[in-house]
């Protein structure tokens, strides 16, 4: 069934913008919305908002068909009767505690039978038998992360929400896990609220992104809709990346993945294997446009295209090429006379295979 969302707060705070978030999104089971923005921006605040940790000002929250906040009705429900399981940032694990401990804390309503065999099934589906009694310091940050994740979802939450997930992470671990994550939130088929400022983590990690900038909600879609087609000029300077498609990895060799996109093919660094459905993002800065003909550069990839579209932005300007896919290059206007473009004129795109990000969706 699918959960319905509906969020219209008012929060402030002393010496900063208020937070004045509006909302409103079918969440199907085992999705994932994201909160996407910069640090400051307000994910937070709305992501605590719904797990009952900050009290609005002003407005109401509604999950399915509870009312779980409505000001004008003083209508304020409590964190423990919103059925919701909550990871902060920082895991907030207890440190006396072993992982068996942690994971049982949420259950204290089941009998003692019960609470062991739940406990249990959590100990199996994230991967942990074998530290069962160690304390949270002699985890990895991996470890710790799941098991922080297990007591979450222990309670049979209906709603998860997870606050920077992979954050407290080093880069490499972060990286490593960020697929492991998705496949764990898929298997949980829990509706979920992620809030992160990665663009990679977003991608990865979302069905559905709403991009949150200065307290507000600036626009809700699809991972490919809201990262290649920006309502706003807003939008587009928060996601930063002005190509994402999706495509296919049909081929692995020295390390590089060859890529089919809506027929094209791109090499880009990365080991996903075959038949692996991945986001192909390329950043604008990282396009050298070449006249159709011209001699090639030694990038690996040059896709030859016509122009579809001129956007200036002052010194600078966007170039929308139709390669198979809309791709956006970014060139300065000398470089766009010296070339002699316009809308129609047949271009060759020349990008490193380092340029091309690959971003696993499996």
């Amino acid at each position: 069934m699918a959960a319905e969302i509906a969020i219209d707060i008012t929060k402030t705070f002393p010496g900063r913008a208020p937070i004045s978030a509006a909302l409103t999104y079918r969440l199907e089971q085992a999705s994932s919305l994201v909160l996407f923005g910069p640090s400051g921006s307000g994910k937070t605040t709305i992501l605590r908002s719904v797990a009952g940790l900050e009290w609005p000002e002003r407005g109401t929250i509604r999950f399915i068909s509870r009312t779980w906040l409505d000001t004008g009705s003083n209508i304020r429900v409590s964190p423990q009767e919103r059925r919701i399981g909550y990871m902060p940032q920082d895991y907030a694990l207890f440190p006396t505690c072993s992982v068996l401990g942690n994971i049982a804390y949420g259950l204290g309503k089941l009998s003692s039978t019960d609470r062991i065999k739940r406990v249990e099934e959590m100990v199996d589906l994230f991967q942990l038998r074998g530290l069962e009694v160690a304390k949270p310091a002699e985890l990895s940050g991996g470890q710790q992360q799941r098991v922080a994740l297990a007591r979450a979802v222990a309670p049979r939450p209906q709603l998860l929400l997870l606050d920077e997930p992979l954050s407290a992470l080093d880069a490499p671990t972060r990286l490593q896990l960020r697929g492991e994550l998705r496949s764990l939130l898929k298997q949980l088929a829990l509706p979920s609220m992620i809030v992160t400022h990665e663009w990679a983590e977003a991608l990865t990690l979302g069905d559905v992104i709403a991009v949150v900038g200065d307290g507000r909600v600036l626009q809700v879609g699809s991972p490919q809709e809201v990262f290649s087609r920006p309502k706003n000029a807003d939008v587009a300077q928060i996601v930063g990346v002005e190509t994402v498609v999706q495509g296919h990895v049909i081929e692995q060799a020295d390390g590089l993945a060859t890529v089919r996109v809506n027929g094209t093919t791109l090499r880009g660094l990365g080991s996903d294997t075959v038949g692996s459905p991945v986001f192909v993002c390329i950043r604008a800065e990282d396009v050298v446009l070449e006249q159709a003909g011209s001699g090639m550069t030694s990038a690996r990839n040059h896709l030859a295209g016509r122009v579809s579209e001129i956007v200036p932005h002052g010194v600078i300007v966007h170039v929308k090429i139709e390669c198979g896919f809309p791709l956006v290059a970014m060139v300065t206007r000398g470089a766009l006379e010296d070339l002699s473009l316009n809308v129609g004129s047949p271009v060759t795109a020349a990008m490193k295979a380092g340029a091309v990000h690959l971003v696993p969706r499996s």
